[in-house]
C-alpha cells in the first residue's frame, strides 16, 4: 500500500465528514436549499474520489506511472470541484462572486475524468 496516497486519502476523508458534518448542522440554517445541495455535491464526489484514492494506494505498488498520473489528478480534482462547490454554495456569506468561482468547478471535474482514463489505462496495461 502506497503511505503518500493513503495519507492523501485519510485527510481527504477527514475533510469529507467535516464539511458534511458542517452542512448537515451548521450551515442549513445559514444557506438557501438550493446552496446547500451543491455543498452536499461537493461532500458526495469528494468521498467518492477519497475511495478512489484509497484503491490507488492498493494499485500503487506497480509503481505505474498512470496510477501516478491517476493520484495526481483525483487530488487536484477534488480540490478544484470540490473545493470550488464549497466557495460557491457559501459564496453570499463569503461575499464572492460566482462568476470568478464557478469557471473552476468543471476543470475539477476535467480532473477526474482525467483520473478515471489513467486508471483505466494502467488497468489495461497491468499484468
Amino acid at each position: 500500500m502506497n503511505r503518500s496516497i493513503t495519507i492523501t486519502a485519510a485527510l481527504f476523508g477527514m475533510v469529507a465528514v467535516m464539511t458534511g458534518a458542517f452542512g448537515a448542522h451548521a450551515l442549513k440554517t445559514m444557506i438557501a436549499p438550493d446552496e446547500l445541495q451543491i455543498w452536499r455535491t461537493a461532500v458526495e464526489y469528494n468521498f467518492y474520489h477519497v475511495f478512489a484514492l484509497l484503491f490507488l494506494a492498493v494499485l500503487a505498488k506497480n509503481n505505474s506511472r498512470w496510477i501516478s498520473a491517476s493520484y495526481y489528478l483525483f487530488t487536484f480534482g477534488i480540490i478544484l470541484f470540490s473545493g470550488s462547490l464549497y466557495l460557491l454554495a457559501c459564496r453570499d456569506i463569503l461575499h464572492l462572486k460566482a462568476s470568478v468561482i464557478g469557471p473552476i468547478t468543471p476543470v475539477g471535474g476535467l480532473l477526474f475524468i482525467g483520473g478515471w482514463a489513467s486508471l483505466a489505462i494502467a488497468a489495461s496495461r497491468s499484468r
